[in-house]
């Protein structure tokens, strides 16, 4: 007998998230080998009317492409994907792999020739032109990251991944108009002093919609504008390797140093190209049940009193024209337990040690999201 969860979760992503509607054709990208989850989305898909298209993915036999992989091959890949993706009205990733680390011996020339022809040329076409939503699905590895048993890990997840989402839509609307109103931002915090522009930038919010769990509003800096320091007091795992303790030293909007426990492989990164230097987004987490970092991106950035300030290309809804073939969402947390910090907008602090001091966003502070 299905979970009665699964079915909850799969109803909200076809109904809610993806909004499918009859003749879509849908795409279910699965990322691990645990099911359940497809099986339920093919039978909503079909309830409402769409066309489910699967497509398994395994990250050991692509790690061995990777291995032998060449711009001719790599291209020829991106073709193939490509036209397929342009056929899709809708996708949803499901990535429960059992090893986050599985591409973390790939040459680094492989991983540029792989995320520069081929995730750059299909991920912009999925993003641009479908209705998606990504999220994990729990596994034992994933509840090892987090420190829990699988059976607690799964409690956790339902919990993160269903919440009214309708209510934190309308939640978040003051947050946008304060983002989309602000010129100048200040960020400081242990080992972090920043300032930007988000002037004339729009302010996104994300409340179920892209990513699954969610809660976060984003925008991106004027790409020049960018100075000071920022010390990360989360690890993050890219490409295949876990960082700690990363610092970028910012001049005019470019990175000019960046350190880290991988410092080599952290530098190969941003000397992807040109945009990798730049910022590409910025954006305060929100979810009031996600407390702590599990080292899985699309958790970590929606923690509560949290920020991400991201390496890379900026999405199309906000656009500051940086453009790269990376995008790595990391994360600081501005709670008490994580060492405080204070985030203004021109010269008025919004947020301080994670919570809202402002009485019109007061009703993001996680107790009144879940009331």
């Amino acid at each position: 007998m299905r979970d009665p969860r699964v079915t909850e979760l799969a109803r909200l992503l076809v109904r809610y998230s993806m909004e499918v509607t009859s003749g879509d054709k849908v795409m279910i990208d699965l990322f691990g080998e645990r099911d359940e989850l497809v099986r339920a989305l093919i039978d909503e898909i079909g309830q409402a009317g769409g066309q489910p298209v699967v497509q398994v993915n395994n990250d050991a036999l692509l790690r061995r492409q990777l291995l032998v992989a060449t711009e001719e091959h790599m291209d020829f890949l991106a073709r193939h994907d490509l036209d397929r993706m342009k056929e899709m009205d809708c996708y949803v990733a499901i990535r429960g792999q059992e090893n986050i680390n599985e591409l973390a011996d790939v040459p680094a020339d492989k991983m540029k020739l792989y995320t520069e022809r081929y995730s750059r040329v299909v991920h912009n076409e999925r993003v641009n032109n479908t209705r998606w939503v990504v999220l994990r699905y729990p596994n034992p590895s994933m509840a090892q990251l987090a420190g829990t048993s699988t059976e607690a890990f799964e409690d956790f997840f339902y919990q993160v991944c269903t919440v009214d989402y309708q209510r934190m839509d309308r939640a978040l609307d003051p947050l946008v108009k304060r983002m989309e109103e602000a010129e100048e931002v200040r960020i400081t915090g242990p080992g972090t002093d920043l300032t930007f522009s988000i002037k004339g930038m729009p302010a996104i919010k994300c409340a179920g919609k892209a990513n699954i769990p969610d809660g976060e509003v984003f925008t991106a800096p004027v790409r020049q504008s960018v100075n000071g320091v920022i010390t990360y007091n989360t690890a993050s795992v890219y490409q295949g390797t876990t960082f700690e303790k990363i610092r970028f030293e910012f001049e005019d909007g470019k990175i000019v140093k960046a350190t880290a426990n991988e410092t080599e492989k952290l530098n190969q990164i941003l000397d992807t190209d040109e945009g990798a230097r730049y910022i590409g987004e910025f954006s305060l987490g929100i979810n009031p049940d996600i407390h702590h970092p599990m080292l899985d991106t699309l958790f970590d950035e929606k923690i509560n009193g949290s920020f991400h300030f991201t390496p890379g290309r900026a999405y199309a809804e906000c656009d500051n024209g940086n453009q790269s073939a990376i995008h790595w969402d990391i994360v600081n947390i501005q709670r008490p337990d994580y060492g405080g910090g204070e985030i203004y907008f021109d010269g008025e602090r919004i947020r301080k040690d994670g919570r809202f001091t402002v009485s019109d966003l007061e009703p993001l502070n996680p107790e009144n999201l879940r009331a």
